[in-house]
């Protein structure tokens, strides 16, 4: 259910993509990097080395999630919106392209070996 669940919010994303405010993060095993969907342009870089990424998305913003790893990795999503109701997958993340919608906090947990 929660992967349906998460499956329909990313295809209303996709289909509602272009009328709103998208931004792409990409994350790897070492860095965050934000950056304009549209431009390319940095926003910001940042150096992580463990722990949790945390996203803040406003209302009618789109991030498109990049999660980089090098070799074949699982990490764990997890959505808070704002009624305080969560979801939460685990995704693979050697160069996987996830888009959520706003408003949510998106949790991106260290990648493991084991689904």
């Amino acid at each position: 259910m929660k992967k349906l669940t998460l499956t329909i919010g990313l295809v209303a994303t996709m289909l509602t993509a272009k009328s709103q405010d998208t931004t792409c993060t990409m994350i790897t095993k070492h860095e965050v990097i934000k950056f304009n969907y549209y431009t390319d342009n940095i926003l910001r870089h940042r150096n992580h080395t463990r722990g949790s990424v945390f996203i803040d998305l406003t209302h009618n913003q789109v991030e498109c999630l990049h999660l980089f790893d090098e070799f074949r990795r699982y990490r764990t999503i997890v959505l808070t919106f704002d009624d305080g109701t969560q979801v939460s997958q685990v995704v693979e993340s050697k160069s996987n392209v996830y888009f959520i919608n706003g408003p949510a906090r998106i949790e991106v947990k260290r990648p493991r070996l084991i689904r």
